[in-house]
C-alpha cells in the first residue's frame, strides 16, 4: 500500500470540465490516486467531450456521442463529484472556498482553474441579433446545425482555422457560405501566401465564396431582431444577405473569475513553470493561462501543462513547463494543411521550397543554423510529424539537408513519425 493511503485526503476542486482540466485529473489519478478527494464544476450541461472534434460534428462526419471522452460513470468510478451546468461564481481565498451559481459552497486545499477561453464577438452594430453565433462549444454547433436545416445563406466572419472549418461544415449541411476575412490571405498566422492561395482555390472549388480584405461595419436585422445580412466598411457600403452570421475571429482567455478572486492576470492567468498562480494553492492550465508571456489555443500545449501540473499536485514536482512549440492542421475533408513554428523570412534564415501546382502540393521549410524553425505543408502533409519532431528537438539537419523536402522515406533508418501523433 502507498504512503498516500495512510494520509487523509486533500480536497482538490477543479473549475472547468474541459479537456485541460480533465487531463490533469487523468494524470493525477495515475500518479497519486489516493491523495485527493476531487470535485469538478463544469458550466456546460455535458460530461467531458473533445472540443477539437467539434468541426467533424458540424460537418456531419461524427455524432456528439463519438466525441465524448468521459461519461458520467467515469466520474462515479473514480469517486469524483461532478456538477455540470453549474458555473462557479466566486473564489473565497481567505476561507479556501468556491461558491457556485446555485449557492453551493465547496472547500479546497488545492484549486485548479481550467476555465478555458471565450469567443471574441466583434462589437459592431447588430452583434446581439438572433442568428449571430460563435463557434466554441457543442451548444454553438447545435445552433448552427438547427439553422442549416432551413438552408439559406451563412456568413462566417474570420478566415482562420475555426472560421474555415465552420464554413466548410455549414456548406456540407447545405448552406450557401461566404467567408469574410479582414486580411488578404487565409490563415495568415499559420500559412504563407502561396499555401494560403492554394487553400482558398481548393475551398472555392468546393463551393465556398470569399470576401477578402473586407471589414464588417454592421450586422443587419429585421424588425423581429433576426439577422438578414451584413454591411461592409467600404466605399460603397456594400451588403450581402445572410440568414446566420458565425463569428470566428478569435478567442480570449477566460480570466474573469480569477481576476475577481484577486489573482494576477495579464492576457491570461499568470502562472509559473509548475503551473501555480501567485497563490501557490491555486493552479491553472489550458487556454485561460499565460505562461512566460504566451497563451496557447491548441491541444498539445494543454497536455504539456497538464502533465506538469499533475506531477506537482502529486508531490512529484521534478518537472517544469518551459513553453511549447505548436503545430496546426486544418480539419477539412480532402484538404491537407500543416504548419508549425516560425516560417517568416527573418534575418539569418534559409528557405527550402517545393511546389507542384498541378498536383496541389507545396512544401516550405525554414532553417536557421541548420535547424528547422518552421514548416508549411499543403497537399502532402505525411512528413509533418517528422519535421515537427526535428524542430522540437533542435536537430542538426545539415547531414541530410538536400533530402529534407523529399521526406523521411528517403532517409535510411528514419523512424516514421505520424503528424497526428506529433
Amino acid at each position: 500500500m502507498s504512503d498516500n493511503a495512510t494520509q487523509p485526503k486533500l480536497d482538490l476542486v477543479v473549475i472547468g470540465n474541459g479537456m485541460a482540466g480533465v487531463r490533469v485529473i487523468e494524470d493525477l489519478l495515475e500518479a497519486a490516486p489516493e491523495r485527493y478527494s476531487i470535485t469538478v464544476f463544469g458550466a456546460e450541461p455535458h460530461a467531458s467531450y473533445n472540443r477539437i472534434m467539434l468541426s467533424p460534428v458540424l460537418a456531419g462526419d461524427k455524432d456528439f456521442a463519438e466525441i465524448e471522452t468521459h461519461g458520467r460513470e467515469w466520474y462515479v468510478d473514480n469517486d469524483i463529484a461532478l456538477y455540470t451546468g453549474e458555473a462557479v461564481v466566486e473564489i473565497d481565498r481567505r476561507r479556501r472556498m468556491v461558491v457556485s451559481e446555485s449557492g453551493r459552497e465547496i472547500g479546497y486545499d488545492r484549486l485548479l482553474l481550467a476555465t478555458g477561453s471565450t469567443p471574441f464577438i466583434l462589437p459592431v452594430p447588430g452583434h446581439t441579433l438572433d442568428g449571430v453565433i460563435s463557434f466554441r462549444d457543442i451548444g454553438d454547433v447545435h445552433r448552427m446545425v438547427e439553422a442549416s436545416e432551413k438552408g439559406g445563406k451563412a456568413v462566417v466572419i474570420g478566415g482562420g482555422l475555426l472560421g474555415l472549418e465552420a464554413g466548410y461544415g455549414l456548406h456540407k449541411r447545405g448552406m450557401d457560405v461566404t467567408i469574410v476575412h479582414l486580411m488578404d490571405t487565409l490563415m495568415e498566422r499559420q500559412l504563407d501566401p502561396t499555401a494560403a492561395d492554394l487553400l482558398q482555390y481548393s475551398l472555392t472549388q468546393r463551393g465556398l465564396s470569399f470576401r477578402m480584405g473586407a471589414k464588417t461595419a454592421a450586422i443587419l436585422g429585421d424588425e423581429a431582431g433576426r439577422v438578414t445580412g451584413l454591411r461592409f466598411d467600404d466605399a460603397d457600403d456594400s451588403e450581402i444577405d445572410a440568414d446566420i452570421v458565425v463569428m470566428a475571429v478569435g478567442i480570449r482567455p477566460n480570466v474573469e473569475l480569477a481576476k475577481t478572486a484577486g489573482l494576477h492576470c495579464e492576457k491570461g492567468i499568470v502562472v509559473n513553470d509548475t503551473m501555480q498562480t501567485y497563490d501557490p494553492r491555486i493552479y491553472a492550465v489550458g487556454e485561460c493561462v499565460e505562461h512566460r508571456h504566451s497563451v496557447y489555443g491548441l491541444v498539445a500545449p494543454l497536455w504539456d501543462q497538464a502533465s506538469v501540473c499533475a506531477n506537482h499536485l502529486a508531490y512529484r514536482g521534478h518537472t517544469q513547463y518551459e513553453g511549447s512549440v505548436t503545430a496546426t492542421q486544418l480539419k477539412v475533408t480532402g484538404i491537407d494543411v500543416y504548419s508549425a513554428g516560425d516560417f517568416s523570412d527573418a534575418e539569418g534564415s534559409e528557405t527550402l521550397t517545393f511546389s507542384d501546382v498541378r498536383r496541389g502540393v507545396y512544401k516550405r521549410i525554414v532553417l536557421r543554423d541548420d535547424r528547422i524553425v518552421g514548416v508549411v505543408l499543403y497537399g502532402d502533409t505525411r512528413d509533418g510529424g517528422w519535421y515537427f519532431k526535428l524542430m522540437r528537438e533542435g536537430a542538426d539537419v545539415s547531414a541530410f539537408r538536400d533530402l529534407l523536402l523529399f521526406g523521411q522515406a528517403y532517409l535510411p533508418g528514419a523512424e516514421p513519425v505520424d503528424a497526428e501523433a506529433a
